[in-house]
């Protein structure tokens, strides 16, 4: 089908349905899956092409629902494209890749503080204030002290992984502050 026919078509079954004809509605749906399918496809990587359906079916439900926004004067295709290509969008942001730095990484910052010099250890209490109180006992617990993380998820009563959590979250907010990531 050529683009200006497509726009006629789908562009009389979208004011059809609006007027109240439901075979036209249900027609129009029906194309649209059949032209969203493939549009979808062509968008996404190899590893995502099976996410294809899903976005098809959340880009009919939100046409569904937003079908009174859709202006009558103006082509239905460029309309439905800005509908799909939020919910595309949505998608991208939905499984996009976030950068997280392991907890392994942090042992350059807190390997161990075998200094005695009291200057060194207000330095260390200076930055460990610019995480929450919690965060920053359990770093000092671990890195400084020696604990384990169980010891120290014991000690202030919470699970094993949310103090993985929490000392992994404060060493990524200091390693972004001290590395010119926050001002």
């Amino acid at each position: 089908m050529q683009a200006d026919e497509t726009e006629r078509r789908l562009r009389g079954l979208m004011l059809a349905s609006l007027d109240g004809d439901a075979t036209a509605y249900r027609m129009l749906l029906a194309d649209l899956t059949r032209y969203l399918r493939p549009w979808f496809a062509r968008r996404l990587s190899p590893a995502h092409a099976s996410h294809a359906e899903d976005l098809v079916q959340e880009t009919l439900l939100a046409v569904h629902t937003r079908r009174e926004t859709y202006d009558r004067t103006r082509p239905f295709t460029a309309w439905l494209h800005a509908v799909a290509h939020h919910k595309f969008v949505d998608h991208v942001r939905r499984y996009a890749i976030r950068p997280t730095v392991p907890l392994e990484d942090d042992a350059p910052i807190f390997a161990t503080d075998d200094s005695a010099n009291a200057a060194d250890r207000h330095d260390v209490e200076t930055v460990l204030s610019q995480v929450p109180p919690r965060t920053s006992d359990l770093i000092r617990q671990t890195r400084l002290e020696g604990a384990t993380v169980a010891e120290a998820a014991a000690r202030h009563g919470i699970t094993e992984t949310a103090a993985k959590v929490s000392i992994h979250r404060g060493l990524k907010a200091l390693m972004g502050k001290f590395a010119g990531g926050e001002k």
